[in-house]
């Protein structure tokens, strides 16, 4: 399909709107939800994050990245650098702007389809030591090379998916509620734990994605609601994580093994949206499920 035929409105750096339209039951639009691509990083597997991508621009679907898109972590300044960890295309003086440059190199062929990109904690790292943002320094290249509907979001937030049914003024609406992820994960919770906080405080949200510890899930919860009309009904919200692209286990040492990390799935998450007919029913409304990108 290629470039997607969606509109994107930005309300504040929190809270967007893509707005799409659905000719009917049989129709379909897809997006790809991606969080801690870790591009520079030596350990993301580029092949894979080339799959997706291109995969995305055959679907006509929207890409949307939680953040961490950079690793960053190659600068003199920071503690954790490792020459031998960085790319030779990065192991210049001006790091920084290569960083900038390679990524928009790989991206630009897909900023058609890119819609909001989020900073990290990789990213916000950058902005406190250096004030400067890679997101927006990507962001304003990927917009010279077709990104006109490219959006730069915050840590956290909120997007509205609008269904509209081709030639009707009637439409339906999915909130996802975004955050990049906080903490550790857990190794046994694998960061589950948070979906009760999380449904807690984000109660208007359908859908709840976040990232930032590479793990991979995804899990619905049933909740027992009432309309505005008195009428009790069941609805779903579903939490999920995508893993990534970077998976550092390495065969016997380095960073991961000396932590105890253990080996991580890699990929992102694919969000399909579609009308469905409630039984019963002669109206449509906006539907969604969440598919594994591998």
């Amino acid at each position: 399909m290629g470039k997607p035929n969606l509109k994107i409105s930005e309300h504040c750096k929190q809270s967007h709107t893509i707005e799409f339209e659905l000719s009917g039951v049989n129709d379909e639009r897809w997006f790809l939800l991606s969080s801690d691509r870790h591009h520079d990083s030596m350990h993301c597997d580029w092949d894979l994050e080339k799959k997706h991508l291109d995969e995305a621009v055959r679907r006509g679907a929207g890409i949307i990245d939680l953040g961490d898109l950079y690793d960053a972590m190659q600068g003199k300044w920071d503690v954790r650098s490792n020459r031998d960890a960085c790319r030779p295309e990065h192991q210049h003086g001006n790091y920084l702007d290569r960083l900038v440059e390679t990524a928009t190199d790989f991206y630009k062929p897909y900023a058609e389809n890119m819609l909001l990109l989020c900073p990290g904690n990789h990213e916000t790292a950058i902005m406190k030591r250096h004030e400067t943002s890679l997101t927006e320094r990507l962001c304003e290249r990927l917009r010279l090379h077709g990104g006109s509907n490219l959006y730069v979001g915050s840590y956290s937030g909120f997007v509205r998916f609008q269904g509209k049914r081709k030639g009707t003024r009637a439409s339906s609406k999915i909130v996802m509620g975004r955050h990049h992820g906080y903490g550790g994960g857990g190794p046994v919770t694998r960061g589950t734990i948070q979906t009760a906080r999380m449904a807690n405080y984000l109660p208007d949200c359908q859908l709840i994605v976040s990232g930032h510890t590479h793990d991979d899930w995804r899990l619905t919860i049933a909740r027992s609601r009432i309309n505005h009309v008195g009428t009790p009904y069941i609805d779903h919200q579903t939490h999920c994580r995508p893993p990534g692209y970077k998976d550092e286990y390495g065969p016997g040492d380095g960073w991961a093994i000396e932590r105890g990390h253990p080996p991580k799935t890699k990929g992102a998450l694919w969000v399909r949206f579609f009308l469905e007919r409630p039984p019963g029913s002669n109206d449509t409304k906006l539907a969604f499920e969440v598919q594994e990108a591998k």
